[in-house]
């Protein structure tokens, strides 16, 4: 009797140490992207310029954004943190933004803390692209605009979020 008792104390002391500690975790948010650098957008103002904003809710320290469609105009492989601006300087992404005014052209140079970091592409890679839309028709679309202009050649929709970790 008295082992059924201990093993029913140790069940209970398992459930209620799982149960709390569900709880206690923080979730992360999923916010809306700000796409289009014409149309207002609140959550702009705490991102870098070359960062792909998106909503992540008020005092989030962890947060990601919705899915979305970007075609990756250019890509390099990992480079050290001393060669960041080395691969996409930031005036490069910016006669970019000329070409596709209502699509955010938006660059990863390195891997830092509290800055964005992006799904679907290879991890620490530094990579400049535009946002495409929110569904995979509307990514499917602007593909073809992109292709237009013969400067990007071999470019692909690719599906990501755009995550930020400022712990």
């Amino acid at each position: 009797m008295e082992r059924k008792l201990y093993l029913a104390a140790i069940v209970v002391t398992m459930v209620v140490g799982i149960t709390i500690g569900v709880v206690g975790q923080k979730k992360t948010k999923v916010g809306k992207v700000c796409g289009d650098p014409m149309l207002s957008c609140k959550a702009r103002d705490g991102f870098q310029p070359n960062e792909l904003p998106f909503d992540t809710g008020k005092n989030a320290v962890i947060a990601e954004s919705e899915y979305f469609y970007a075609i990756v105009l250019r890509s390099t492989p990992a480079l050290s943190e001393m060669d960041c601006e080395k691969p996409f300087p930031e005036s490069e992404r910016l006669d970019i933004q000329q070409l596709f005014r209502d699509h955010k052209v938006f660059a990863l140079r390195c891997d830092e803390p509290g800055s964005n970091y992006y799904t679907g592409v290879k991890s620490g890679a530094p990579f400049l692209a535009v946002y495409a839309g929110k569904t995979l028709a509307e990514a499917t679309k602007f593909l073809k605009d992109v292709q237009a202009t013969k400067k990007f050649p071999g470019v692909k929709v690719r599906r990501m979020k755009a995550a930020i970790n400022g712990t």
